[in-house]
């Protein structure tokens, strides 16, 4: 059975939001940072300040099979799901074999890495990005450093003993972060992962609904917050790659948009 509706306006009315929750600061009238005190950078921002190492550039092209794409010249765009694996994960991942195209997979520890082994195996084998979202979706500015430490590091050791490899990536859930979530995420390798397109799928089954939130949404560099868990999600995603791809759109991992750049640890990414 599927978890409990897990979204990030959890705390407050169940309704459509298209920006994301994380709590956003002025300070002195310049830069707006997510979870006060940490300062966002973009997808193109990270790519004007990449370093242009070789290993940047290497564990990149060892993470994906779309090497070929530029997100400095190409106009792309993220597709990332959140939360499972779950009941509808099979599906998912078929159209995006049959689409040819990779996406970003957030994943809960607990009852989902844990319960669908084959499906975290699956998505990596098939060139798609594994990221951490925590082991049980707690908001992780709520909780003691220890607490994020042991929510973070449970799922690592999960994903990395189901495919071999650690996360580098990992979505904070309804995007609460802080210095503490930060400097927690910074030790462990992590960089940190919010959005810039959502549906709140978790409150409708309308996939017509899903799609259009999403394609009204769809900008350059942007990474798309979906839920592979929840019954109207996945029949909206052959029509929201279409559409895109009719715009011009290439779909890339998170890691990918970043390049030439790496992830780097504690940062918070938010187009």
């Amino acid at each position: 059975m599927p978890s409990p509706p897990l979204h990030p306006s959890r705390r407050g009315p169940a309704r459509w939001r298209p920006a994301v929750t994380a709590v956003l600061c002025l300070v002195s009238g310049a830069a707006l940072v997510t979870g006060c005190g940490q300062q966002r950078v973009t997808p193109a921002q990270a790519r004007a300040q990449a370093d242009g190492s070789a290993p940047a550039a290497a564990a990149f092209a060892s993470n994906t099979r779309e090497e070929s794409a530029d997100c400095r010249k190409a106009k792309c765009i993220a597709l990332t799901f959140d939360a499972g694996p779950g009941p509808h994960t099979a599906e998912l991942l078929d159209i995006l074999k049959a689409e040819e195209v990779h996406a970003t997979f957030f994943l809960l520890g607990e009852k989902h890495v844990l319960a669908h082994p084959d499906l975290v195996r699956r998505e990596a084998a098939e060139g798609h990005e594994i990221g951490n979202h925590t082991w049980t979706h707690q908001r992780l500015d709520d909780l003691t450093p220890d607490r994020i430490r042991d929510e973070l590091d449970r799922t690592q050791e999960a994903i990395e003993k189901i495919t071999g490899k650690a996360p580098a990536l990992m979505r904070p859930p309804q995007g609460g972060t802080n210095k503490t979530v930060g400097s927690v995420a910074r030790s462990l390798g992590l960089s940190q992962v919010l959005w810039s397109a959502t549906a709140s799928d978790y409150a409708t089954t309308d996939s017509r609904l899903i799609g259009d939130r999403i394609l009204d949404q769809a900008s350059r560099d942007g990474i798309v917050l979906l839920h592979d868990i929840y019954d109207g999600t996945v029949p909206a995603v052959p029509r929201i790659i279409d559409e895109l791809r009719a715009r011009g759109y290439t779909f890339v991992t998170v890691s990918q948009l970043l390049a030439p750049a790496g992830p780097r640890p504690g940062t918070v990414y938010h187009p």
